[in-house]
């Protein structure tokens, strides 16, 4: 059978294997499967191509724009996932490892589609932050906003989550506005260029927004600038290596790392055998060491359980383990396939030896056990490995050493705080699971272990029907850790998409910034429109689009009307002396809420219109009481539009409440749904 020719995307070409290339096996029959690799690219052309040709046609689109493509990207790619399911067999995985990494992956994308629509604005800029005041008068004032990068992104992948790994960054920078260089590890190239292949082929992307490279990238770092990023996923030896080269130090290019993590799982002191709360941790537990045969940043590797139930934490798990059917991931009976490659199969083997050092192996032989449908010697298998460490405090390489597969180490500890000196010890991890229905429990290892953390994920029989598993980074949460875990956040919905902007400090007045931002700022120009703006559709509506209303007298009849018809007799609207008595008060004074009621009536067009619907308000704050006898007038607004379908948008006023003597007595944002 001819090998699979996986090509590069460079400069807009597609560049078959050449000089350099490298034969890729399958993981399930150890044969020959693919060719993959050019070390004649130019890697200098396809720079160019990113920043001279992608950069500004991503930068030329709003992040809304962009946001609408990452969807279609999920789209084309979810219309051709049974291709990738097909071809993902040979990494080893199985039917289950696909839905983590392909629908995770296209999953990712979606909610950063999501994100980009309903958190980002129709614009190019986005805020970070509030306004700060830097004047006495509010004429100079300041504003945090963050813009794309005029650079490239380079990806450099991880070999266990071909699809999941690559869209996971690709989305975020590509909603940001950057071309994207994705480098994927060479075991499972195969994997990603085919679903590079797809996006390319929906002619969905710009040009120059994305490249491929199926091999080694040359001396691409060494051409890097301060406007470009690398971001890695991988060993904490290659990250060391890429993050010190000389050129990258030197120009400040940053670089985003998420690499080794000694991951661990602590059972709670209350959970006894026979609780759900066990079994759940046993469960978890087994599902993460199997699941994508172990080759998880995320899987545990530590087990931490109290003394005293160590032993029921080993039987557990053994008579789980047991029941794992490994083989050949194509057939339907299987639960655990193979390692990517026997390069990684020696690899754990070896790092199992370490462990073996300070702990004893108590299942799973990897001399002798069953594999179904596949030759155990030629495939890239290994069974399940369960280490017990009996002395956690002095050992050491069970803290330092990961075996990149199905090995986890079980340990015990004396009391919670021994627990958490114990997790750690793995010096920053992605992620600690803590299995509990005791809140202080949840509470303490959260303040003791936090530090160290990048995820603490809890769960109990309250949410283990709805949880999505210790080892599942989420796109809305941060995906990242400290320390050894590389220092980095990947995830973390908008703080992702921030990796590859710029924050910049931008001061100057109140118009500068509305104009900047796109949002309309007090002090800022006030546009008159052509009618009552509630009578325009959402297109027809400018930013700082003001009307201003007749004022209004309340009197000690509104505020009893109001007082008796809803039930509000709170004593500040209803005792005069009591009202006296307090701070806050000159006397009785207007319900917070009858002073709204009132805005609304003095503000609203009643008429039908592009109004469709009032759906909250934000940033209430109520400033100076209002007493029967005196008058209150609206200024009204428009702060900001946001498109949200294809028939309405959001649109944000800016209300603002005065009194017969110009003093603010409330302001608001109200917010409106507005038909185009």
């Amino acid at each position: 059978m001819s090998l699979l020719q996986i090509s590069s995307f460079a400069a807009g070409e597609w560049i078959a294997p050449g000089e350099g290339a490298r034969t890729i096996a399958s993981a399930i029959t150890g044969n020959p499967l693919a060719s993959a690799g050019n070390s004649a690219l130019d890697v200098a052309a396809m720079l160019d191509h990113a920043r001279v040709t992608g950069g500004p046609a991503l930068r030329a689109m709003t992040f809304h724009d962009r946001a609408r493509m990452l969807k279609a990207l999920a789209q084309a790619l979810t219309a051709r996932k049974q291709e990738l399911y097909d071809i993902s067999f040979d990494t080893g995985a199985t039917q289950s490892d696909h839905l983590i990494d392909i629908d995770g992956g296209i999953g990712t994308m979606f909610v950063f589609a999501s994100k980009g629509r309903r958190e980002m604005p129709d614009g190019h800029v986005y805020l970070d932050g509030e306004v700060e005041q830097l004047s006495r008068n509010g004429t100079f004032l300041g504003q945090h906003v963050c813009t794309p990068l005029h650079g490239v992104a380079v990806h450099i992948n991880a070999f266990n989550f071909p699809v999941w790994g690559m869209l996971e960054k690709l989305a975020p920078t590509l909603l940001a506005g950057v071309p994207a260089i994705v480098k994927p590890a060479t075991n499972s190239c195969y994997v990603t260029e085919l679903a590079v292949r797809i996006m390319l082929e929906a002619d969905i992307l710009p040009k120059g927004a994305l490249q491929l490279v199926s091999g080694g990238i040359g001396d691409m770092l060494d051409r890097l600038g301060a406007q470009d990023v690398v971001s890695f996923t991988g060993s904490a030896d290659t990250a060391l290596k890429l993050r010190s080269n000389p050129h990258l130090l030197r120009n400040s290019v940053r670089f985003v790392a998420e690499q080794d993590s000694l991951n661990a799982s602590i059972l709670g002191p209350d959970a006894e055998p026979g609780t759900p709360e066990f079994d759940l941790f046993v469960k978890e537990v087994s599902r993460e060491m199997t699941a994508k045969a172990g080759q998880k940043c995320t899987a545990i590797r530590r087990i931490i359980a109290p003394e005293a139930r160590v032993e029921a934490v080993l039987d557990a798990l053994k008579a789980r383990l047991a029941k794992v059917v490994i083989g050949d991931p194509r057939r339907e009976e299987t639960r655990m396939g193979a390692l990517v490659s026997n390069g990684q199969k020696a690899d754990v083997l070896e790092k199992a030896d370490i462990l073996a050092q300070e702990a004893e192996r108590v299942f799973g032989n990897p001399e002798s056990f069953e594999v179904q449908g596949a030759d155990a010697e030629k495939g890239a298998f290994v069974p399940p490995m369960l280490f017990h460490c009996a002395d956690p405090d002095t050992a050491e390489r069970v803290h330092d050493t990961e075996a990149f597969g199905p090995v986890s180490t079980v340990m015990g500890y004396r009391d919670l705080d021994h627990a958490i000196a114990i997790a750690n010890r793995g010096g920053g991890s992605l992620v600690t699971s803590v299995i509990t229905h005791d809140p202080s429990v949840a509470r303490d290892v959260v303040m003791g272990a936090g530090a160290w953390l990048g995820r603490i994920y809890i769960n109990n029989r309250d949410s283990m029907k709805e949880s999505t598993g210790h080892g599942s980074p989420l796109p809305h949460m941060v995906h990242g850790g400290p320390g050894r875990a590389g220092g980095g956040e990947e995830l973390g919905g908008v703080r992702g998409v921030k990796h590859y902007m710029q924050r910049t400090a931008v001061q100057g007045s109140p118009e500068m910034l509305s104009q900047i931002g796109g949002t309309w700022i007090p002090g800022a120009k006030e546009i008159e429109g052509p009618a009552h703006p509630f009578t325009r559709k959402f297109g027809e509506l400018s930013i700082g689009e003001t009307i201003y209303t007749d004022p209004r007298e309340v009197t000690l009849d509104d505020i009893e009307h109001f007082a008796h018809f809803t039930g509000d007799t709170f004593y500040a609207h209803m005792d005069d002396d009591a009202a006296k008595r307090n701070p806050f008060f000159p006397g009785r004074v207007a319900h917070g809420y009858l002073l709204l009621s009132f805005a609304a009536g003095l503000f609203v067009e009643p008429n039908e219109g592009p109004v469709l619907a009032n759906t909250g308000l934000d940033g209430l704050r109520f400033m100076k009481p209002v007493s029967a006898g005196d008058s209150i007038k609206v200024r009204l607004t428009v702060k900001k539009k946001t498109p949200r379908t294809d028939e309405y948008g959001e649109v944000r006023w800016h209300v603002t409440l005065t009194n017969q003597d110009a003093d603010k007595v409330a302001e608001y944002e109200l917010l409106t749904m507005n038909a185009y």
